[in-house]
This record gives structure tokens, C-alpha cells and sequence, in this order.
């Protein structure tokens, strides 16, 4: 069994588990879940920079990546650095996340926020929503085709934008449809954990034009971007370069400059 297979196995243990703990009603009774979504499809497209900073406290290939820092001001100093939006780790187990991350950062920001989170079940997405997310993440290599569709209609549904993310190939052909605003391709091998930005190279000129092309993980340097660029991407994932550093906020800010000198 991989890490993978065991977060998502470990993942179904904790939906099914939550659901009988606070029901959907409960959740639609939040005062962030009438909250209109920021979209940030959109705000990759308008962009200069398309940075997509993270907050991360931990992770399976790292025990301690950053658990000092609040997130609270990890938020503010991203948004004031002038990133797109922000992705928040809301897995515990692993990556040392919560759904009170997402709160929190939502409390303090206007830009778009991303519940990076392993989705299994139609009712993660009436929490990211009651939370103050905007946009959620779907992973290819752990749902099925009909999976995806459902989870992303709902999505649609509840105006979230949708972050479908993929691998290889196989994951990018079965996933690709309307009910989607932007595809990702993470560098990083779920498997192993190896990472290689040939993986979106590879994989650019096989993901339709009308979808908003997202590079994630592996990406620590200016030059990585430009490149990237070249090959249709607008939005740039970036999580350990900045929460390795004392000031997320003020790392990601000098990468923008350096990125838009």
C-alpha cells in the first residue's frame, strides 16, 4: 500500500466519521456558506504572476516543513504580497491541517482560498464551502471518471471553482470535461514523491485551451515560471519555497518582484 492509498483509505475512515458528528444542515447553517466565491480561475487569468502560495505546516516526505508560524499571518502576508489565492492544507493526520486553517485564513483575506484536501465525498464540499472556501481540489489518480463529474457538478453547484489535478496522461484523458475551470499537474509523484517540472512540460499540449493550466509542486525558482509560461500555464502552485522561510509573506513577495522585474 502506498502513502497515497493509505491517506485515502485513512481519509474515508474521517468523512465517515464527521458525518455523524455534524450533518450537512448543520454546516449549511454557517454564516460563510452564503458567502460568494471569489473565483480564481479568474484571477490566474488577469494575472501577472499567476502564484498560487500555500500554507503547509508538514507533510509525509517532510515531518516538519513550518508549524511555527499562525495562519493568520501567513494569510495576511501572502495577500499583501499580491499572490492569486492561497491553497490550505485541511488534513491532519499528514499534513498537520484543519478545517479551522481555512476559517482563520478566510478571516483575515479576501482572495481566493483553496481547500487542498484529499475529496472523497460529496460532503468535504458543503464543509470547504461553510469553511470560506473558494476553490477545491479533486484528485484524479484517487477518483473515478464518474467520481470527478459528481464531485465537480456539486461543486459547480455550491459556486465553487474546481482544481482538477493530474499525473500522467491516463488521469488528464479520463478527467477532462466542462464541470471543471482549471487542470493541474503536479510534479510531485504521489507514489514515490519524486518530483519533475517535465511532467508539465509533457502534459501541456494536452489539456484544452479552455481550461486555465496549473503547474503544482517542485517550483522554487523565476526561471522555472518563465519557462512554464512558455508551455500555457498561468497559475504556478508554490507551497515549501515560501513556508520554509520565517516570513511566507514577505518570500513570496520578493518572487513576485523578482518574477515581474
Amino acid at each position: 500500500m502506498t502513502i497515497l492509498d493509505r491517506i485515502v483509505a485513512d481519509k474515508k475512515i474521517e468523512v465517515a466519521q464527521r458525518k455523524q458528528l455534524f450533518t450537512t444542515n448543520y454546516w449549511e447553517a454557517s454564516p460563510l456558506f452564503g458567502r460568494a466565491a471569489n473565483s480564481l480561475a479568474e484571477k490566474l487569468k488577469a494575472s501577472s504572476s499567476g502564484i498560487i502560495a500555500e500554507h503547509k505546516r508538514r507533510s509525509p516526505s517532510k515531518q516538519n516543513i513550518n508549524s511555527s508560524l499562525s495562519v493568520s499571518e501567513v494569510a495576511q502576508g501572502y495577500e499583501e504580497a499580491g499572490v492569486c489565492g492561497m491553497s490550505v492544507l485541511t488534513d491532519g493526520k499528514y499534513f498537520g491541517g484543519s478545517l479551522d486553517d481555512l476559517t482563520l485564513a478566510r478571516a483575515v483575506t479576501n482572495f481566493p482560498l483553496l481547500r487542498k484536501e484529499f475529496i472523497v465525498d460529496e460532503y468535504q464540499l458543503i464543509e470547504a464551502k461553510a469553511h470560506g472556501a473558494d476553490v477545491i481540489l479533486l484528485i484524479a489518480s484517487v477518483l473515478t471518471r464518474k467520481e470527478i463529474k459528481q464531485l465537480s457538478e456539486v461543486a459547480k453547484g455550491l459556486g465553487l471553482d474546481v482544481l482538477l489535478e493530474v499525473h500522467n496522461l491516463e488521469e488528464l484523458e479520463k478527467s477532462i470535461m466542462p464541470s471543471l475551470d482549471m487542470l493541474g499537474v503536479n510534479n510531485r509523484n504521489l507514489k514515490t514523491f519524486e518530483v519533475s517540472l517535465n511532467t508539465s512540460r509533457t502534459l501541456a499540449e494536452k489539456i484544452p485551451n479552455e481550461f486555465v493550466k496549473v503547474s503544482e509542486s517542485g517550483i522554487s525558482k523565476v526561471s522555472a515560471i518563465h519557462d512554464l509560461k512558455t508551455y500555457g500555464y498561468q497559475g504556478f502552485l508554490v507551497g515549501e519555497n515560501f513556508m520554509k522561510t520565517d516570513g511566507p509573506g514577505q518570500a513570496a513577495g520578493d518572487f513576485i518582484k523578482q518574477l515581474e522585474a
